[in-house]
């Protein structure tokens, strides 16, 4: 079983900025892919950015250049870093990683951002 430690969420005005971790931990045979989801009241949950192990990424358009997705593979962490926030960027952002045929999540952590 794996588990996932978020932290870095909290309440920023437009255009701050925020820094999300997460941590894995447990029984990790081979992480392929760290990353993270959010999802707003009422609306699916949604891709934000992913990172390959290796450090190759990918982004949601809504967050390219604002957002950045780092991590170390030895520490099984990833982080995300989140510029010029929105109030549309309000959401529970929920940590994932993908294993050889299986996805954990995490718990979320709430991003609020006041106009």
């Amino acid at each position: 079983q794996v588990q996932l430690v978020e932290s870095g969420g909290g309440l920023v005005q437009a255009g701050g900025s925020l820094r999300l971790s997460c941590a894995a931990s447990g029984s990790i045979s081979r992480i392929n892919v760290m990353g993270w989801f959010r999802q707003a009241p009422g609306n699916q949950r949604e891709l934000v950015a992913s990172r390959r192990r290796g450090g190759s990424a990918d982004y949601a358009d809504f967050v390219k250049g604002r957002f950045t997705i780092s991590g170390d593979d030895g520490k099984n962490t990833v982080y995300l870093q989140m510029n010029s926030l929105r109030p549309e960027d309000t959401a529970a952002y929920y940590c994932y990683v993908d294993l050889v045929g299986s996805r954990s999540w995490g718990k979320g952590t709430q991003v609020t951002v006041s106009s």
